[in-house]
């Protein structure tokens, strides 16, 4: 059979394309893998203040850093607020969300919260929410299109579970979602993993912890030397779509006189784990 001229140029251009391709390097070919940001819930630093842990966070190598009440109170004011974004972003870091705030049906309060998320420029309010909050915060987040994820605290708590989240945002706006305290949820009995697919497409932030044993009372661990699987959470990220302005927080609540060299072994090991998934 005769090829034209056009075919064969075709044929051609079609072939190297695809030499191209099994040629190209890894990393190259992993172009559009989530670019993924760690960061640290600045609680781990609480021993510091707040511009030691700032630095601390900095030199340590993270690129997001998770606010809480006591490092920035949610009245700041305009002026301590716009200070503290310029402190992160001098330091090379982004702010990933501020919590765990309280919300109620309090309808004024929770607006004034979602006005310091806005000034402070947050996708994602952490939060504990009450029941009776949710009517309200379906309004707020549209208004002002600003996440709210819930945070479980373990045993006892009215967010133990994977499930009791997933009730509890069952008809509400698809910004209202989940900060899987991965932790916790080893204390709750729950795998990472198996929480990170339960609340896919809900899933806003993480806090990454490990502890020792899957019980209620048991010890905080570096990552990896628990029940957690680091690389198998970031695999899990990938795999359910988490957003790339998720809050990935690192959390290490144990020696918080000294935690530095134990935060950075956690880091070292968060940060191998989510380059090695995002190049495959």
């Amino acid at each position: 059979m005769q090829i034209s001229a056009t075919s064969r140029r075709q044929f051609l251009l079609a072939s190297s394309a695809a030499v191209a391709a099994v040629s190209m390097p890894r990393v190259a070919r992993a172009a559009d893998a989530h670019d993924y940001k760690l960061g640290i819930q600045l609680y781990s630093l609480r021993g510091f203040d707040v511009d030691q842990a700032l630095k601390h966070a900095g030199d340590l190598g993270f690129q997001q850093v998770e606010f809480y009440g006591g490092m920035l109170p949610t009245n700041a004011s305009m002026e301590q607020i716009k200070e503290t974004r310029k402190k992160v972003a001098d330091l090379g870091m982004s702010i990933s969300a501020h919590g765990v705030n309280r919300l109620t049906k309090d309808g004024a309060a929770n607006r004034k919260l979602f006005e310091f998320a806005k000034t402070l420029g947050i996708p994602t309010i952490t939060a504990d929410p009450d029941p009776d909050s949710f009517d309200n915060l379906d309004e707020l987040v549209k208004e002002f299109d600003i996440r709210v994820a819930i945070h479980n605290h373990g045993p006892g708590h009215r967010y133990n579970k994977a499930v009791d989240v997933l009730n509890a945002i069952e008809g509400h706006d698809e910004r209202i979602g989940a900060c899987a305290d991965l932790g916790h949820y080893i204390r709750s009995g729950q795998r990472a993993t198996e929480v990170i697919r339960l609340l896919q497409g809900r899933l806003y932030g993480i806090h990454l912890k490990d502890f020792a044993e899957m019980k209620q009372k048991t010890k905080g661990v570096i990552l990896g030397k628990g029940h957690l699987d680091v690389e198998g959470v970031f695999r899990a990220l990938k795999a359910t779509g988490f957003p790339e302005n998720g809050a990935i927080s690192l959390e290490y609540e144990e020696n918080p006189k000294d935690p530095i060299e134990d935060i950075r072994q956690c880091f070292v090991i968060a940060d191998a784990a989510m380059k090695k998934v995002a190049g495959s």
